[in-house]
């Protein structure tokens, strides 16, 4: 929850100043906003591993759903909602897919409110319109994971945090603290979001002493308060938080620098790693520093405050605060990062931008560098939604073509089985690397280690003895970090028995696989 501070700052422009190009400006978000609503209900791609995974464990009885995550490593809250959200509206692909997508939505009026109050009308139409087709807020909101529903949180919460910080009646603290317990609850990036943030509430109420100013230390302190009160509600997970700290953790990747952070993020704000989405997410990046560093001087000529402007203070500082005590945690457990872990403050980097838009007085240069942007943001938002993120359906596809019903299907890594399994159904034997697993969960506690001690070449053997006279159908991907060679040494120890044959190679989707077939050998 960023801290806003607007007291002795300029007052926001609250004039459209749109003139003759207010038409054009109005069409615009009008084709923007349907399009990005649109775009968040059509991703037609099947789930791939982490989307799978949430349905997975979300299915369970709710009792149960706890003790599957403890070796899954996320906090409950998401789960359990999208557990009622799927006894309501079933477990198809666009049902499950529907509930991030309606939180998406809820980032709108949100984003509005904060952006009006920030900025005024013109600072409200950038902010919505570089939410409306972000491909990383589509990306998102087409994805069965806590992401949107976590920038709702944030935005809430910061919304929430500035009224307290100026009126601090009683229901507004108890909001913050159910907002900060509900951010616990949601995913553990909150902690370092919220230490950022109440880090920045006690440096507000440090300076407040310091002057003398009773009022504004007392409202600080009280909001502290409300942080405090939030994360005792998260005690009693607390437990199961160490032990997923121990034992499971991020073992698929490595921590990472501080400047990959940064590229990372940008990258997938943009929609991937194409050129276009490059261009798109510095674009954003770069739009940003103006909204912090920027002021309008006339129509043509901006000044820059090595300063920064005091309006962006507060979400600059939350953005790189939340980084900053990321990656110092990252190198000290050994965990990684991952692009959709900014959720928790992408809407305030929107909001940022904005600002930096703002001081482009020049209507006809803002309003074709809105138009870009959504040229390329529409592009990356069409591919997020239309591209395959997983080779899980060609996977399935090509084993339903040339097998038969018990035939048996092998995943290496099982990282692979939950997308392809949940496609497949009941008509196949599917068994995972190296435990002979249920392929719907990853059992992620201490899998290194469990991979380590691992043997393929007895693990293919197994396979074979366990096909008898069926066909086997192994799934792999040889390029996962956690499985090195294991998923070779079983293709060649198959191989050996049996003649393979590749029934399909490889795409450029986000989670990557080929399947190989092992057909019984005739008796001679």
């Amino acid at each position: 929850m960023a801290i806003t501070d607007l007291e002795g700052a300029t007052p926001p422009d609250t004039t459209t100043g749109w003139g003759p190009w207010r038409i054009p400006v109005i069409i615009l978000i009008g084709v923007a906003v349907v399009a990005g609503v649109v775009l968040r209900f059509v991703a037609r791609s099947p789930l791939w591993l982490d989307e799978s995974l949430s349905v997975n464990i979300a299915r369970l009885p709710i009792g149960k759903i706890p003790g599957a995550l403890r070796h899954d490593g996320h906090p409950p809250l998401y789960y359990v909602l999208l557990h009622g959200w799927m006894v309501l509206f079933g477990t198809g692909n666009v049902a499950v897919r529907a509930f991030s997508g309606i939180w998406s939505l809820g980032v709108f009026p949100l984003l509005w409110v904060a952006a009006r109050r920030l900025g005024g009308p013109r600072v409200v139409t950038y902010a919505v319109v570089l939410l409306a087709l972000s491909p990383y807020a589509v990306r998102y909101g087409t994805e069965t994971r806590m992401y949107a529903m976590e920038m709702v949180l944030s935005l809430l919460g910061w919304l929430l945090v500035a009224d307290a910080l100026r009126k601090p009646a009683w229901w507004r603290l108890a909001g913050i603290a159910a907002l900060v317990g509900a951010l616990l609850w949601t995913h553990y990036w909150a902690m370092w979001f919220l230490a950022s943030a109440g880090l920045a509430l006690v440096y507000r109420a440090w300076r407040a002493h310091r002057v003398g100013n009773a009022e504004r230390r007392r409202n600080s302190l009280l909001v502290v308060g409300a942080f405090v009160a939030g994360a005792l509600t998260f005690l009693p997970w607390l437990p199961t938080l160490l032990y997923q700290g121990a034992h499971t953790g991020t073992p698929w990747a490595r921590p990472v620098r501080p400047t990959e952070m940064v590229t990372f993020t940008l990258a997938d704000l943009g929609g991937g790693p194409q050129a276009e989405a490059l261009l798109l997410g510095w674009g954003l990046c770069s739009l940003a520093a103006l909204g912090l560093f920027g002021k309008a001087t006339d129509r043509f000529h901006i000044d820059l405050d090595l300063r920064t402007r005091r309006i962006g203070r507060p979400l600059a500082g939350l953005i790189v605060g939340t980084l900053a005590i990321a990656c110092v945690v990252g190198y000290a457990t050994g965990a990684t990062y991952a692009s959709r872990y900014a959720a928790i403050f992408v809407p305030f980097l929107f909001l940022l931008a904005a600002l930096g838009i703002d001081q482009i007085r020049s209507r006809p240069i803002a309003f074709g560098l809105l138009t870009v942007l959504l040229l390329f943001g529409g592009a990356g938002s069409v591919r997020n939604a239309w591209n395959d993120r997983t080779d899980a359906g060609q996977s399935a596809a090509a084993i339903r073509d040339r097998g038969t019903k018990g035939d048996l299907v092998v995943y290496c890594p099982d990282q692979l089985g939950p997308s392809a399994s949940r496609i497949l159904g009941d008509d196949f034997d599917q068994v995972t690397y190296p435990a002979f697993g249920r392929p719907q969960l990853v059992d992620w506690v201490d899998y290194t280690q469990r991979l380590a001690k691992a043997n393929p070449e007895a693990f293919a053997r197994k396979v074979l003895e366990r096909a008898g006279d069926r066909k086997i159908f192994l799934v792999f991907d040889t390029a996962y970090t956690t499985h090195k060679q294991s998923c070779t040494d079983i293709y060649n120890t198959l191989g050996k028995a049996r003649p393979p044959e590749l029934l399909t190679q490889p795409t450029d989707a986000f989670e990557p696989s080929t399947v190989a077939l092992f057909a019984p050998v005739p008796a001679s």
